[in-house]
C-alpha cells in the first residue's frame, strides 16, 4: 500500500492578508518606529494572528502566517473545506434532505384548523371544480 498523500488544497501568502503596524512596549528605540510588527488574515476563514516578537519584519510575517496556520479558526475551516473537497459534505446534504423529506409533515392553517398538505390540495381542487361549474351555470 502507498504512503501518497493526495493534496486537497494549499494555502500562501496570496490567501492571506499581511498588515504592518508599530509595536509598542519593551524593545527600545528600533521597535517604536519602524513598522516591523505583523498581522496575518486568511481571508476566506477569517483566521487572524500576529507576532510582534522579533524584531525583523519577515521574522514577524512567518511567526503571524504559522500562528495563524495553527489558529483553532483555521483549523475548523481547514476540516470544512478538506470534506468540502472530498464530495463529503455534498453526501451529508444529500443525506440529510432525504430524511428531512421522508420524516417532516406539513401542515397549513385553514378556516382556523390544522390541515395536511394533501387535504389542502384536495380543498383546492374543490373549490377550483366548483368555480368552474359555476362558470357554466
Amino acid at each position: 500500500m502507498s504512503d501518497e498523500k493526495l493534496i486537497l488544497f494549499t494555502i500562501t501568502k496570496k490567501d492571506c492578508r499581511f498588515d504592518y503596524y508599530k509595536g509598542s512596549g519593551k524593545g527600545g528605540q528600533k521597535r517604536n518606529k519602524t513598522s516591523n510588527c505583523c498581522r496575518c488574515t486568511h481571508v476566506p476563514s477569517g483566521a487572524q494572528a500576529t507576532a510582534e516578537d522579533g524584531r525583523s519584519k519577515d521574522h514577524n510575517t512567518r511567526l503571524a502566517f504559522k500562528k495563524m496556520a495553527e489558529s483553532k479558526k483555521f483549523q475548523k475551516w481547514a476540516k470544512l473545506e478538506a470534506f468540502r473537497k472530498m464530495g463529503v459534505i455534498a453526501e451529508i446534504e444529500q443525506k440529510i434532505e432525504a430524511e428531512i423529506r421522508d420524516n417532516i409533515k406539513v401542515e397549513y392553517v385553514q378556516n382556523g384548523r390544522w390541515t395536511s398538505e394533501q387535504e389542502r390540495k384536495e380543498h383546492k381542487e374543490l373549490l377550483k371544480h366548483i368555480v368552474e361549474n359555476e362558470k357554466s351555470f
